[in-house]
């Protein structure tokens, strides 16, 4: 394989599977060249980045927000081909979660692997992404394995991609088991620093998964559910008799926005002393309300009830049509702020009597156990010959270079077939050694597991492989060959270093 920058001393973690307790070991011949970030540092950051995903308002949550990624600035990489392969050592290989001897089966029918899932980022765009990635074998049980390009933004000096998770199974929205935040990234030192494309893979060590649950929602003061930072929370104008109107402004002492009217647009203004006079809020724009007297607005200008901001789902967001002040903060949260003045009108105009509701959900965050012990894990094998025989599990979503739209990245699909015996090539990737595959499934399985000897009944595999690019090798419009680095001795040297790193719960008792 190429080399860009051999470093000193790089071979004394060759061997660093049997420290593990693992099967296997990288090639006494490969010189292991590392680069690992940081991800989220601490229990308080992870649980930071989980809500961050997994915080709803109402029935759409980030995950659900968030689209296929991809590096390519054309609709396909422009492959061409050369020699063959030269490994640098002896195969090796590392059995799967669960089998720790290499076995093989026949089956009859194409069973999804329990291990796959997408990985989910914000890029330097500040947009919400995913990719496609394996739960992998490790001492720890606590490792995903993807493309390198869905760890490091290339187009941000190659950066970690911030709120970075893995969930196994996930679909539309859902975690069925957990959502695990990413603790630190390994990948090859050419890729860290020179976006090496024939280095495009990544191995994640994982906190332990976690689960977000909430219960019945509780009503609270305006205040507590301004401050309050449960993972749901929402407000409601509810109608009220006029006795309990009355009632609640003789416990405010008199004007309060805690209970209003609703009333008819021709509504005779009088003043607060009128007999009879019922106060009414009436929204307006910010502008308007920025412009109003302090007379006119809400017990003046700097009352806390003087605004109320309501959290929505996206759908009612864009549906909205009112005056409020519409905002989607950092987060990821819709709201919309409501602004009002005041008035006192004859009761003959009032339309009926209200009050606003504030309602939050508390939420709990339970320990879902590690990665390999809730979905196993796929082996990992290196330096195998061309024309290996493998599965391909991804989440294609991407549109082919024609415009025909043939995948929708909500469930996942596979591809099968027998490597290619010659290096793919591109230069404006950056790649010089790429194994290819024919496939058909386009961006968005960036970071799908290239499995050999993989077995329906016990859908497990190894990993010797993750799609890296697409190409069109006729020109037809088709993306018809999906490629992956060739995984070689420094490969597994790589893997070696994440696979025996611990990781932990982000859960505290």
């Amino acid at each position: 394989m190429k080399r860009i920058l051999l470093p000193a001393g790089g071979a004394l973690l060759a061997t660093g599977l049997l420290a593990a307790g693992l099967v296997g070991t990288a090639s006494a011949n490969a010189n292991p060249d590392w680069a690992t970030d940081t991800m989220a540092k601490d229990a308080p950051t992870a649980v930071d980045t989980a809500n961050f995903w997994l915080a709803a308002n109402g029935a759409t949550n980030n995950l659900a927000k968030a689209t296929a990624y991809t590096t390519e600035t054309v609709p396909a990489s422009k492959l061409s081909t050369s020699g063959g392969y030269t490994p640098d050592g002896k195969p090796g290989v590392v059995a799967p979660i669960g089998e720790e001897k290499a076995t093989t089966s026949v089956v009859k029918n194409v069973n999804l692997p329990k291990s796959i899932g997408k990985v989910f980022f914000v890029d330097s765009k500040n947009q919400l992404k995913w990719c496609s990635a394996t739960s992998i074998q490790s001492k720890y049980r606590n490792l995903v394995s993807t493309a390198g390009h869905c760890v490091y933004d290339d187009k941000a000096n190659a950066q970690v991609m911030d709120h970075w998770v893995f969930v196994p199974g996930y679909y539309q929205g859902k975690t069925p088991w957990g959502i695990y935040v990413g603790k630190t990234a390994y990948v090859h030192y050419d890729f860290d620093v020179y976006n090496d494309r024939d280095r495009d893979y990544a191995f994640v060590t994982v906190y332990n998964g976690i689960q977000v649950g909430g219960g019945t929602p509780k009503a609270v003061s305006e205040a507590d559910y301004k401050a309050s930072t449960a993972t749901a929370k929402f407000s409601k104008d509810e109608a009220i008799s006029e006795a309990e109107y009355k009632k609640i402004r003789d416990l405010k002492g008199g004007e309060t926005s805690d209970a209003w009217a609703k009333i008819d647009k021709t509504a005779e203004v009088v003043g607060p002393d009128f007999p009879g006079a019922v106060l009414a809020l009436t929204e307006v724009s910010k502008d308007v309300y920025d412009k109003a007297p302090d007379g006119f607005k809400t017990n003046g200008a700097k009352a806390p009830w003087a605004t109320k901001t309501e959290n929505v789902t996206k759908a009612q967001y864009d549906a909205y049509t009112g005056v409020g002040y519409r905002k989607l903060d950092s987060r990821g949260n819709y709201t919309i702020t409501h602004y009002y003045t005041k008035s006192y009108v004859k009761k003959s105009f009032v339309k009926g009597y209200f009050k606003t509701t504030f309602y939050i959900v508390d939420g709990f965050i339970k320990d879902a156990g590690r990665l390999g012990d809730n979905v196993g894990g796929q082996g990992f094998t290196w330096n195998q010959k061309a024309g290996q025989t493998v599965y391909v599990f991804g989440y294609p979503a991407g549109a082919h270079p024609d415009g025909n739209k043939a995948f929708t990245g909500v469930t996942p699909k596979w591809c099968y077939g027998k490597t290619l015996a010659t290096k793919y090539v591109s230069a404006a990737d950056k790649v010089e050694e790429h194994v290819g595959l024919k496939c058909s499934m386009t961006t968005g399985s960036d970071g799908a597991p290239w499995l050999v000897k993989y077995s329906s009944a016990k859908r497990l595999g190894y990993v010797n492989g993750t799609t890296s690019l697409f190409g069109d090798s006729d020109k037809n419009g088709r993306i018809d060959v999906n490629t992956s680095a060739y995984f070689d001795g420094e490969t597994a040297a790589v893997y070696n270093k994440a696979a025996a790193v611990w990781s932990g719960s982000i859960v505290t008792k």
